[in-house]
């Protein structure tokens, strides 16, 4: 089904607001199980729905221009702070995933505007770095636990399965078996060009190779898809000022572009296009980019398997 072409780049068609929730006890609705970030448009309608999940050790906060982006072409996006602190592997991200999804359900509408409808029926499910492994290992089952709503489609931004080359993060994700992800859903895989090069002699790259972006969407089935942003770096989708201690980590640890802003309107443009393909049935703006019948604000590769 298509429509016309829209630029998914640039700032859509709705104006946005920015809910803040937070996960302690409320007595006009249901908290979540988690502090949430949600955008969402602000004039009424039924929004398909994006659950978006932060990198490593980084704060929710720092994505909100690219998920304001994404909810300006009609979606709303909720953003979890799953943790703050250093864990030795995912476990409790995807306990958290589950159970924040679960309560989508009953406690979502509540806490929206009256005039905005999230329809459960059409959810994705999506994160950056460690958020993007996260996301995997959900539509993977890990751990044996599954979700009462169903997503159908599946978004890694610069997704890693580890710390560096050769290192896993329980649960591993990739089995470095082409086409080997036993899921029934649409993938999107986003990498950085600079990721796998350090920043200094102190840390290792921020996207390895061996566990990043590449070695995810070989493992991926149709219909899947892979864009690659060439002089961008792993954290480059994030805002312009990211703050306090942790937002000067997010531009020291990893190697950069020279701004920010183009990478954040192309990942949040790839997304958009995406999630309209597979989450709303409109494929145009997709076909556009694979065709090359759009301005792109950065210099790509991509591959896909349909």
């Amino acid at each position: 089904m298509g429509s016309s072409l829209t630029n998914v780049f640039e700032t859509g068609n709705y104006t946005t607001q920015l809910l803040m929730v937070d996960s302690f006890s409320h007595t006009q609705y249901v908290p979540p199980p988690k502090s949430l970030l949600i955008a969402t448009p602000i004039e009424g309608g039924e929004f398909p729905l994006l659950l978006f999940l932060h990198g490593y050790l980084m704060y929710n906060s720092f994505y909100s221009q690219l998920i304001q982006h994404v909810a300006s072409h009609g979606f709303i996006v909720v953003a979890p702070q799953l943790y703050e602190v250093d864990l030795p592997n995912i476990n409790g991200e995807i306990y958290s995933v589950v159970a924040i999804t679960n309560w989508l359900f009953k406690g979502l509408s509540k806490i929206l505007p009256s005039n905005i409808i999230p329809n459960l029926d059409k959810l994705a499910l999506g994160g950056h770095s460690r958020g993007g492994k996260t996301s995997f290992a959900i539509a993977l089952r890990k751990l044996n636990i599954t979700t009462d709503l169903k997503f159908s489609a599946i978004i890694g931004v610069d997704p890693i399965d580890g710390p560096e080359t050769g290192i896993h993060t329980s649960p591993q994700i990739l089995t470095y078996v082409p086409h080997s992800f036993n899921f029934d859903m649409a993938t999107l895989v986003i990498g950085s060009g600079l990721g796998d090069l350090k920043k200094n002699l102190l840390f290792p790259p921020c996207s390895p190779i061996g566990v990043n972006h590449e070695n995810f969407f070989n493992g991926c089935n149709k219909p899947s898809w892979h864009f690659v942003a060439e002089h961008y770096g792993h954290n480059d989708m994030m805002d312009d000022d990211t703050k306090g201690g942790k937002g000067k980590l997010s531009y020291c640890f990893c190697k950069n572009g020279q701004s920010r802003k183009p990478m954040r309107k192309f990942v949040g443009g790839v997304m958009v296009a995406f999630l309209k393909a597979y989450i709303v049935g409109d494929n145009v703006d997709l076909l556009a980019i694979r065709d090359k019948n759009v301005s792109v604000p950065l210099e790509m590769k991509f591959d896909y398997i349909v």
